[in-house]
């Protein structure tokens, strides 16, 4: 295994954007590729790392830019700034979606008829959104997501796969959410499933969430481990 990675420049509506490749320069031809959409605080260690496990498995993982020009912060104020400017604008979070799978697709490595998204946090509302809008891709997964459907979406069959891994004590998707998403997806999508890990709460898969610090928030260990080994069956089912 030969991993690698560098930094890529990708254009659509308010960009130009930066995002990071990761893959297995052992393996030869085009594969499936993976977009990694961010926690709201843009791209860190931890997407890179989910990215670089992607790469360790024969994909393509892909950290993408919804901000533009690869903007990230340590400081909490910053980064919800920026994420509620772009979340009360749904259709340019959903553009900039698409703009980082055609980008995805775009790659050499990468083979278009197979590809798939998953995200973090603000980064789970966002691949939601990139398969509400109809994209062409296999499948997603939305980790701790937010799960509320834009009133701005469009009426159309969500043509991707769909995992969602939530922590039911999770604040910031309240279980009438997790109903109503099923509810929509049961009208629009023909294959869809939705993890529920009790006693967990947003942000479950980061290690640097600390358990503790806010009620309904942080770390937990097994719905981690658990999360990301039915992404590994799910993006195999895909993809084999």
């Amino acid at each position: 295994m030969n991993l690698q990675s560098k930094d890529i420049a990708y254009d659509g509506p308010g960009g130009p954007f930066i995002g990071k490749l990761h893959w297995d320069a052992d393996l030869e031809g085009p594969r499936p590729g993976v977009i990694v959409s961010p926690a709201f605080r843009g791209r860190s260690a931890f997407e890179d790392q989910r990215a670089e496990d992607l790469a360790a498995l024969g994909y393509v993982g892909f950290v993408m830019d919804y901000y533009g020009g690869g903007r990230t912060t340590e400081s909490a104020e910053e980064a919800h700034a920026a994420k509620d400017r772009l979340d009360a604008d749904r259709p340019a979070l959903a553009a900039r979606m698409e703009a980082a799978l055609g980008a995805l697709k775009s790659e050499p490595l990468v083979d278009p008829a197979r590809t798939a998204a998953m995200g973090f946090c603000f980064g789970g509302k966002s691949v939601l959104d990139l398969a509400r809008q109809g994209a062409e891709l296999c499948g997603i997964v939305s980790f701790h997501g937010i799960l509320d459907r834009a009133p701005t979406a469009p009426d159309v069959p969500i043509r991707a796969a769909v995992l969602v891994c939530h922590g039911w004590d999770d604040p910031l998707a309240p279980p009438h959410s997790v109903t109503e998403l099923g509810e929509e997806l049961t009208a629009r999508a023909t294959d869809w499933q939705i993890h529920a890990y009790g006693h967990t709460g947003h942000g479950f898969t980061n290690p640097a969430a600390k358990a503790g610090a806010q009620p309904g928030f942080g770390y937990a260990p097994a719905a981690a481990a658990r999360s990301w080994r039915t992404t590994v069956d799910f993006l195999g089912g895909l993809f084999d």
